[in-house]
């Protein structure tokens, strides 16, 4: 069901009778791409300060309110969204959900507490920066996406975090926080006063508009950066695919084949038959206008130029192959089992409703989801394959005791 308020706000319902809980989840199309570059981060910082008190809750009596309940809070912030989102009991999800409206709505932002949460983001940047495995992924996406705001780091930087301020956390929150923007998700068992008390709490929002973006280009790049670390920490890139298009479903069936388990192809190439990795995977990044589709893998300086080879050797084979033998039907039943297990969970379908009515104006419901997968063919995945997998658009981040940029391209070209 879906309820849309008068000022804009979206409720987007999913009742489950077999459980005792709730998840529900307030979504809003604001993320670092639809930052000012000298705000970089607020978005983040602002997902922070929400936690920290509003005009009739201290941060504490908040903290104490919400493990009295027994339940589960927690947010994030992507490139493109932001999420607030709990788990509670039926029984308390007007407490809740009153706790987590009044937090979105009336924080204080109170000078003093951002000074003090401005060193807790400083510590999750050098956080990231001691993750390898992160420092590769995210600095080939900030290169290839360089000049754009999806480039830009989600957690800012010291310099942009040390505009931060009361006056210009509100006003941001003003700006960007639009009601037509914001989308309460509710997944579990609920009443429909617990929907009229939801309403009540998010009808006087203000606001009008959306929130636009700059579109974002991709471009290839080399990217080394030297660090101190025993392995080396490779993440090679191509063009992806925009987060609505017709072939995303080929395209997460492609997805697994190459590098989606321990059946995958790089897996079993790289990793079982030439002991040259532990780890190796390929992922897929969309947004709204773009996307990236990548290869991760750790390993050490010495096997590097022998492990990049044989990935590319994979992904050209894949190009001319496409799927063979039963890798099609294996990768789609791996990802149909991952939509239905997921319907077992209230969290899950939460986040399936929000994104889905964020990002296409609709839930999209598990039957759905299945007939879409087992509409794609071994045909169109190759096509896609070979359309993705242009070498002459390849990337490459490199982390570690690295060599040249040249050495890295050369590789890859």
């Amino acid at each position: 069901m879906k309820i849309t308020l008068q000022n804009g706000v979206r409720i987007v319902t999913e009742y489950v009778d077999s459980v005792r809980s709730a998840s529900i989840g307030i979504w809003v199309g604001n993320g670092s791409r639809h930052e000012p570059a000298e705000l970089n981060g607020i978005s983040h910082f602002i997902e922070h300060m929400i936690f920290k008190g509003t005009d009739k809750r201290s941060a504490q009596h908040i903290a104490i309110a919400m493990d009295a309940l027994g339940g589960q809070f927690n947010a994030f912030t992507t490139k493109e969204c932001t999420c607030y989102y709990m788990k509670v009991l039926n029984t308390h999800i007007k407490t809740g959900i009153s706790i987590l409206a009044d937090m979105f709505l009336h924080s204080r932002f109170d000078a003093n507490d951002i000074a003090l949460e401005r060193g807790v983001v400083l510590e999750e940047i050098d956080m990231y920066e001691d993750t390898p495995e992160d420092v590769a992924t995210e600095k080939l996406f900030e290169s290839c996406f360089a000049g754009s705001p999806l480039g830009r780091p989600i957690l800012g930087t010291e310099q942009t975090l040390a505009a931060m301020s009361t006056d210009v956390l509100h006003q941001y929150m003003r700006d960007y926080y639009r009601p037509s923007d914001t989308v309460i998700a509710i997944s579990g068992r609920f009443e429909q006063s617990d929907l009229e008390y939801i309403c009540s709490l998010f009808e006087p929002m203000q606001g009008a508009g959306q929130n636009s973006f700059t579109p974002a280009v991709y471009q290839p790049q080399v990217v080394v950066r030297p660090k101190e670390i025993e392995q080396n920490h490779i993440c090679l890139g191509f063009p992806g695919l925009r987060v609505t298009a017709e072939e995303r479903y080929a395209l997460q069936i492609l997805c697994a084949i190459v590098g989606g388990g321990m059946s995958s192809r790089l897996f079993q190439t790289v990793r079982e038959q030439n002991g040259l990795c532990y780890s190796i995977y390929a992922f897929c990044a969309s947004h709204h206008d773009t996307g990236m589709i990548s290869v991760y893998t750790a390993l050490g300086k010495s096997t590097e130029e022998r492990a990049i080879a044989l990935i590319c050797q994979v992904l050209r084979e894949f190009c001319q192959q496409g799927p063979v033998g039963d890798e099609l039907n294996r990768c789609r039943e791996q990802l149909k089992a991952n939509v239905l297990m997921g319907l077992e969970n209230t969290s899950a379908r939460m986040h399936q409703l929000g994104r889905g009515e964020l990002y296409f104006g609709r839930a999209i419901e598990a039957d759905e989801l299945i007939a879409q997968y087992d509409a794609v063919t071994a045909e169109q995945v190759k096509a896609l394959a070979g359309r993705l997998f242009d070498f002459s658009q390849a990337s490459i981040c490199a982390v570690g005791q690295t060599a040249s940029e040249s050495h890295y391209s050369n590789l890859i070209h």
